[in-house]
């Protein structure tokens, strides 16, 4: 059962790097710019948003407008702080899939 303990050891060891690069995923901040610059949105690479900033000239435009804008820097945020979470992980367990863990 020698090939069960080596397994279980590199799991082991797998999980704390994959805690280790979560925590660093936590302080990562992506900033993504929308509509020339008149919305920024800085989110961390988890994908939690920790600010969102306007031009002041842009709040001044129709409300359905800056509400779009405004979603569409949020997601595409959002899209960039998976796919970087995604590849960090993926470079930890080799690209292989494991529910729960990631």
């Amino acid at each position: 059962m020698a090939g069960v303990g080596k397994l279980l050891k590199q799991a082991a060891k797998m999980q704390k790097q994959m805690e280790a690069m979560q925590e660093e995923l936590a302080e990562k901040v992506i900033e993504v710019s929308s509509g020339g610059g008149a919305v920024t949105v800085k989110i961390n690479g988890q994908g939690i948003v920790q600010d969102v900033d306007f031009d002041p000239e842009f709040l001044k435009e129709e409300v359905s407008f800056v509400r779009e804008t405004l979603l569409e820097a949020i997601q595409e945020a959002q899209e960039k702080a998976k796919s970087e979470s995604d590849e960090a992980m993926s470079s930890i367990s080799g690209g292989m899939n494991f529910p729960g863990l990631m």
